[in-house]
């Protein structure tokens, strides 16, 4: 199936590693341009790296989507290098670094980072591509979102409920600019091998008596048997693939969806 994204300038913020670094790699196989926007100096090999593979223009910059005015310089120097953006696809998150499990194993100030970050960082980038779109009366946001935004998880709280207010503020933000031709939708993996997954493991396994540890191949296989009906680990190409569908023409039809990936995990809550 041709996406027909050919061409068309992409944005994946949180783009070295994971799902977002799939993202980046699909919209370049597809022959759109991106930008790689990260906090992480890696933002420069990991956007150099996909674009001797793919053949096509990828560039790194640093971003600190925090603050919002290094949002809005980062989209003009995107802009001045490879042309309007017409598509945002936005996976940068954070969680506490905790177990939350009872909620008072974590303090408030525990909060503070994963809503900084995966709120109102939400909240600057929006700002800024949603301001640019409206100019164009064309474009298309992806927000990653979590099943943990659904199911009110109890593994970091925090980051669930951070990933809850980012679909609720993906269902306005489609509202408002629906007018303008713009679709927004939200995409929540469940099971996925990245390294947000895996500092999961280490702030559970940290709190466990010697008996009770579990290497993280152990502890991830076990709760992907318990909980998962597919009863298998999800690959970040597999979120990626739906990230550059929602944002193709295919999908000219869908927004303010909030559409799992999750081979089944929602269903068995």
């Amino acid at each position: 199936m041709d996406l027909e994204l050919a061409g068309e300038v992409t944005v994946v913020t949180g783009g070295t590693g994971g799902i977002g670094r799939a993202v980046a790699a699909g919209f370049a196989a597809e022959l759109s341009p991106a930008a790689i926007w990260d906090l992480s100096a890696d933002v420069h090999a990991v956007s150099a790296q996909l674009a001797e593979q793919s053949r096509q223009p990828v560039i790194g910059l640093e971003v600190d989507i925090t603050e919002a005015g290094a949002v809005r310089e980062a989209l003009v120097e995107t802009e001045s290098r490879l042309g309007p953006v017409d598509h945002l696809v936005h996976c940068a998150a954070v969680g506490s670094g905790k177990f939350g499990f009872p909620f008072t194993n974590l303090v408030p100030d525990d909060w503070k980072k994963p809503l900084e970050v995966n709120v109102l960082g939400m909240v600057h980038v929006a700002d800024a591509f949603g301001r640019r779109m409206m100019e164009r009366k064309t474009g298309t946001m992806v927000f990653l979102s979590s099943v943990a935004g659904q199911i009110g998880s109890q593994t970091d709280p925090p980051y669930s409920a951070a990933k809850a207010a980012n679909i609720n503020f993906a269902q306005c933000l489609a509202k408002d600019l629906a007018g303008d031709g713009i679709r927004v939708n939200t995409l929540c993996p469940g099971m996925v091998q990245t390294p947000l997954n895996k500092s999961v493991w280490e702030a559970w396994n940290a709190m466990q008596p010697e008996p009770e540890k579990r290497s993280y191949e152990e502890w991830a296989g076990e709760k992907v048997r318990a909980i998962v009906p597919l009863g298998q680990w999800q690959q970040p190409e597999d979120i990626a693939d739906m990230a550059l569908f929602l944002s193709s023409r295919r999908a000219a039809q869908v927004t303010g969806q909030t559409i799992n990936v999750d081979v089944g995990y929602v269903m068995h809550w």
